[in-house]
């Protein structure tokens, strides 16, 4: 048996750095990020919806989807960024879905993870039996973003994008605020760990009676 959990936050809250620290820690972890790096792939069923929709002029010389000047045209507003989300999101569920059967598959008990930053905005809560939020302040967040190499703009966009902070929360099981060290990252990621593999015990309880 497999419990299936959601992980997110949003842009910079350090989703990847915990979804990293729930696989040393032994659980599956799925990055949606690297499912669409390989849905994009030449040939690809992202590769080919993408073309269809924008044309090569979103592809690199070599033939390439380039995704920045992907992000360029489609995330100029909230209407494109929609679309563009509409064509991949249910491509980029249906692998992660794949990934899950495969593991669920498997004979071994455990748990798997899925991390990505749009996951409550695609129907997250309804997919997993769990949800994890990564909170970060706004103000924190923004500054971490621009750290990373974004353009302070673009970072308020991206994050007016996102559903509020007020909302993710409301949806979490369990949350981990990422506003202080590593090592009280990964003291509140080793807390919510124990938790789902009770969570998971639980499961298995209930499905024996």
């Amino acid at each position: 048996m497999m419990l299936r959990a959601g992980l997110t936050g949003g842009i910079a809250s350090g989703k990847s750095t915990v979804g990293k620290n729930f696989a040393r820690l032994g659980a599956r972890v799925i990055d949606a990020d690297a499912v669409v790096a390989a849905l994009y792939r030449t040939g690809e069923a992202g590769y080919r919806a993408i073309v269809s929709r924008y044309g090569e002029d979103v592809l690199r010389s070599d033939g390439e989807i380039d995704r920045a000047r992907l992000s360029a045209v489609a995330l100029a507003t909230g209407e494109s960024a929609a679309e563009l989300n509409a064509l991949i999101h249910p491509l980029v569920i249906a692998e992660e879905a794949r990934m899950i059967r495969e593991d669920e598959n498997s004979a071994t008990d455990g748990i798997v993870i899925v991390e990505a930053t749009l996951l409550l905005e695609s129907g997250g809560r309804e997919r997993y039996e769990r949800i994890i939020v990564v909170d970060l302040d706004p103000e924190t967040q923004l500054e971490r973003a621009v750290l990373r190499g974004l353009d302070r703009e673009e970072a308020l966009r991206r994050i007016a994008r996102q559903i509020s902070r007020e909302e993710r929360l409301r949806h979490a099981d369990y949350v981990i605020d990422n506003r202080g060290t590593p090592r009280e990252t990964l003291e509140q990621t080793c807390e919510v760990y124990a938790k789902l593999e009770a969570d998971l015990r639980d499961m298995k309880e209930a499905a024996a009676r």
